[in-house]
């Protein structure tokens, strides 16, 4: 799931925020990093500054930004030619796992753990592999989220559903009231892996998705997937969302508007609607209608109601051909300067929750924190916090898991023909 902020900014390496220095080792400067441009990534990019401004002459970290889909080229490339930053970002997941089968990225175990200790469990696990902490996590969190318009279920005299029989009637009195139940921007494909991965989870558990992550064979056809591909398949024929959703797409807000305007119900999306909702539709995000609550229950599911999907956060690695005084430049940031007060303060005022346990004694005072505190709260008691798939999975694999979930969106493929085409890439 990606976030609209993702792609203000087009083009390769644009945006630099401070003079740029050689890449991997042999940096004599200091260390270097690189991130990405827009969202919470320009707010990064200022701390880094900041700790530049404390740190001591040749302890600095130099900083090169790319927009999204290039930095995610330009990674690949350097890190199998040894010459990645020494702090490598990435969404955890099959690029993480990768980085460590081939010896790439430092077992941070025993160096992080004031950090760690500061960080929810469920966020913390994502950089973990076999036992080894490989990733540190450095932004903010970003759950998938179910929105509703309070006036219009109050118009057709419905409570918000926390049960998947509750969505059902819904959808069914919805439509007797020519209401679109669900805003869904289907022509940007990824929302829909939101509703896919919650399903699959509320149906399966956590380990259905670990199998596909850790390539066991045949992973995609798992119960629990089909079953979520049956079910995604049969909320278009059910009119769960309007005729004419694989035509609206997230990169304008539009399956925002629609929720705004009272032409839908209720919106799944990622947990930055909110601050996209206050920015653009101010009106309906302060009438009172504007709600927000977790996705619903699946009552005959085997997984835990209190997991949740999203982007857990991006994470630091600190890369195997990094020099060792770059490698320790790099562990003085992590462990000194990641979440400070300051940057923590900036993010909450902006509606990016970190992931710390303490955040509390950072919310005394804020005006309205409501949203905030549920957000926080969410991931704090969430069993599992699973990484959304087109990140999760195998980079070779992206691409197809998009193209063939718009093909059973548009009706064009069957579920058991989607498995077996995300199967074949594994062959």
């Amino acid at each position: 799931m990606r976030r609209r902020t993702r792609t203000s900014i087009a083009g390769f390496g644009a945006g630099t925020l401070l003079a740029i220095s050689g890449c991997g080792g042999g940096n004599l400067d200091g260390a270097n990093v690189w991130i990405l441009t827009g969202g919470i990534w320009d707010r990064v990019g200022e701390d880094i500054e900041n700790y530049n401004e404390q740190a001591e002459d040749g302890q600095q970290l130099t900083i090169e930004t790319f927009e999204n889909e290039s930095y995610k080229e330009r990674i690949r490339t350097s890190i199998g030619s040894g010459e990645a930053p020494t702090l490598i970002m990435s969404w955890s997941g099959g690029p993480l796992a990768e980085y460590v089968d081939q010896d790439q990225v430092i077992d941070l175990s025993g160096e992080v753990d004031a950090l760690q200790a500061r960080v929810h469990d469920s966020v913390w696990d994502n950089g973990v592999i076999d036992g080894g902490v490989y990733g540190v996590p450095v932004t903010d969190v970003a759950p998938g989220v179910l929105y509703y318009n309070e006036a219009l279920f109050e118009q057709v005299g419905l409570d918000v559903p926390e049960t998947w029989s509750e969505v059902e009637q819904a959808i069914e009195v919805f439509n007797d009231h020519d209401i679109t139940p669900f805003s869904m921007a289907g022509g940007s494909v990824w929302p829909a892996l939101i509703w896919l991965q919650y399903l699959t989870d509320r149906h399966g558990g956590e380990e259905v998705f670990q199998a596909v992550v850790d390539g066991e064979p045949d992973a995609w056809s798992q119960e629990s997937i089909l079953y979520a591909l049956e079910i995604m398949q049969e909320l278009t024929e059910k009119g769960a969302f309007d005729e004419t959703f694989m035509g609206v797409t997230a990169d304008q807000n539009e399956d925002a508007r629609l929720l705004a305007d009272g032409e839908a119900a209720m919106l799944v999306q990622g947990s930055w609607v909110f601050l996209t909702m206050h920015d653009d539709y101010p009106d309906f995000a302060e009438s009172g209608d504007f709600g927000w609550t977790t996705f619903p229950a699946l009552e005959e599911g085997a997984g835990d109601p209190s997991n949740v999907v999203g982007n857990p956060t991006q994470f630091f690695s600190v890369s195997v051909d990094a020099t060792e005084e770059e490698q320790q430049i790099a562990l003085d940031y992590l462990n000194s300067w990641v979440y400070n007060d300051e940057m923590v303060q900036t993010m909450l005022e902006t509606q990016s929750v970190p992931p710390l346990t303490d955040i509390d004694d950072h919310m005394d005072g804020m005006e309205d924190p409501d949203y905030l505190e549920f957000i926080d709260t969410l991931v704090d008691e969430a069993n599992h916090f699973q990484l959304s798939w087109d990140q999760a999975v195998m980079p070779n694999e992206e691409q197809p898991l998009i193209e063939n979930l718009e093909n059973l969106l548009h009706g064009n493929i069957t579920p058991q023909e989607f498995v077996e085409n995300m199967n074949a890439l594994r062959e």
